[in-house]
Formats: structure tokens, sequence, C-alpha cells
């Protein structure tokens, strides 16, 4: 019973010294982002400067403190992308111990994909899927009156946006992740196929900030694609696995 409490303690003590470094990281990192808190806003709200916002195309802000807090949420989101690593390195490091050397190989194997697969969803909303839909916005209803953005608004729309599809873009791995460790088969995943688009669809309506069906398709689209990317690569891995099963066996 003594050594069963020694475990957990040891594991609760563990658990704190990740989460401390986690938290350092961030705000290390958000102290960093804060130093270009302007640059970031600039780069966040350039697809909507392009298109003029406005008059004069210049941003605003109506209450005291908005821009402050702006500042802020802006440096926290910075912080946390830069320390993204670290967080990821230190979930790792405290799963591992209780993994298997085939299931750590996989998770270590994971990580870059990981960023990349993110990285690659942030870069399709900023670059694709952004500039239509700000367009849309901010022409609707022109001749009836002038758009004045709040940066808030802006800033807040476009973090909502690009945190989305970033995790979006992340379908493919979790299908194959979850194909690899057996949970799921490629044949589960093919019937709910029919299920995914009615999914893909109620997920784009979500992530856009429009209503409109051509923005709403630019997300079911890419929606649609990554689940059959993740069928292929769902396949990939049962193949893998039975290998490894028969190797086993004989």
């Amino acid at each position: 019973m003594r050594s069963r409490e020694q475990t957990m303690l040891q594991h609760i003590g563990e658990l704190r010294k990740r989460v401390f470094i986690c938290v350092l990281a961030v705000l290390v990192g958000s102290a960093v982002a804060f130093v270009f808190f302007e640059q970031i806003i600039e780069i966040l709200v350039r697809p909507a400067r392009d298109l003029g916002l406005g008059t004069g195309g210049e941003l605003i802000y109506t209450e005291v403190t908005e821009l402050l807090t702006t500042a802020i949420k802006v440096s926290f989101v910075g912080g946390f992308v830069l320390a993204s690593p670290v967080i990821l390195w230190q979930v790792v490091m405290f799963i591992a111990p209780g993994l298997t050397g085939r299931e750590k190989r996989y998770l270590f194997g994971f990580m870059p994909a990981v960023i990349l697969t993110f990285s690659g969803g942030v870069a399709f909303g900023y670059y694709i899927l952004t500039p239509p839909a700000l367009h849309f916005l901010l022409t609707f209803g022109g001749d009836v009156a002038v758009p004045l953005i709040r940066v808030s608004n802006i800033i807040n729309l476009m973090i909502r946006l690009l945190f989305w599809m970033g995790l979006a873009f992340e379908t493919p791995l979790v299908m194959y992740l979850l194909a690899t460790l057996g949970i799921v088969t490629v044949g589960s995943l093919s019937r709910f196929r029919r299920y995914w688009v009615v999914v893909a669809f109620v997920m784009a309506a979500i992530i856009t900030p429009t209503v409109d069906p051509v923005n709403q398709g630019l997300v079911a689209g890419p929606l649609l694609v990554l689940y059959e990317v993740g069928i292929l690569l769902a396949r990939i891995a049962a193949r893998g696995r039975r290998k490894s099963q028969a190797i086993t066996s004989a």
C-alpha cells in the first residue's frame, strides 16, 4: 500500500514538474511575442487590410482597454505557438514510460508530423480560406454602410479560424494512429464516410465566419479530402500491422 502511494506521489510530482516547464515555456514565449505584438497583429490583419478596412483602411478600437487586451491575447497565442514544441515534448515524455517500445516509436515519429500538418492547416486557412471569406464579409451591403473594423474583432476571427483549420488538418494523422493501434479498422472508417460528409459541413459552418455556401465549401471540401487521405493511411497502417503480427507469430 505504501509503495503504491509512493508511486502515485511520484507520478504527481512528475506531472507537476512537466506542467511547470510548460507554463514557464508559455510565459517566456508570451514575453517574446509581446515585444513583437504589433508585427503579429499586422500579419493577422493583412488579408483584411489588402481588401480595405473601412475608411482609410485602418483598424479601430472602441474601448479604453481593447487594444491592450488584444495585445495580451495575441502575445499569449504567440507564446503558446513558440512553446508548442516544448509542450508537446513534455506530454510525450510524461506518457512515454507507460508505453511499449513500438508505441514509443510511433509517438516520437508523430511529433514532427503533428507540427507540419497543423502548420499546413494554418497556411491553408490564411492563404486560401481567409481572403474570400473576408471579401464576402467586407463587401456585403457595401452600399448600405461602411465597415469600421474593431481590432479585437478581426484578431479573434483570425485566431479562431486559423486554429480550427490547423486542428482539422490533423484528421489523417489521428486516423492513421488509431488504425495503427488497432482501435479502428479501414472498414469502419469507410462505413463512416457517409456520416463524415455531414460532419464536414457542420464543422465548416462552425469554422467559417460567413453563412454563404462558397466559403463553407472551401472548408468542407478539404475536410472530405483529408478523410480520404486518412483512410488511405489507415490501409497502410493495417497492412503494416498485419505484417508485424505475422512476423511475431512466426
